[in-house]
């Protein structure tokens, strides 16, 4: 296949609903959310080049480095969860209800594979999110 080819077929599949896709991105708490999420993509993408350095590269691995890429990922968090309305507490502690539910107080690769996903969407519904 040529490349010419491939991106005409490609983008056949593309939506082509802009106008839809600018009338929800001018509710202010979508482009936050938007904003949150690329920011949330980028961090954590820093925080793996830091590990590939030291893994793939034999550099010293940078733990000064590796919190301050912790500290932009909470930020950007910390927009999600005031634009949504949850505390970090609420989630946190609704996030090791399903953990345990899933795994009981021990990690086991069956659990892992033989996952209830109703059960862990019933504890995640309890949470109060306005």
């Amino acid at each position: 296949m040529q490349s010419k080819n491939y991106i005409q077929d490609a983008i056949r599949t593309e939506s082509n609903n802009f106008n839809a896709m600018n009338e929800r991105l001018n509710d202010d708490g979508l482009k936050r959310l938007l904003h949150a999420g690329i920011g949330i993509s980028t961090e954590a993408g820093e925080f793996l080049d830091a590990l590939k350095k030291h893994i793939f590269y034999g550099k010293d691995l940078d733990k000064v480095n590796l919190a301050e890429e912790m500290g932009d990922l909470f930020w950007y968090m910390a927009i999600v969860a005031d634009e949504l309305g949850f505390e970090f507490e609420e989630v946190m502690t609704r996030n090791i209800q399903k953990l345990k539910a899933r795994y009981g107080e021990k990690f086991t690769e069956e659990a892992a594979e033989k996952r209830d996903l109703d059960r862990e969407r019933k504890i995640l519904d309890k949470q109060s999110f306005s």
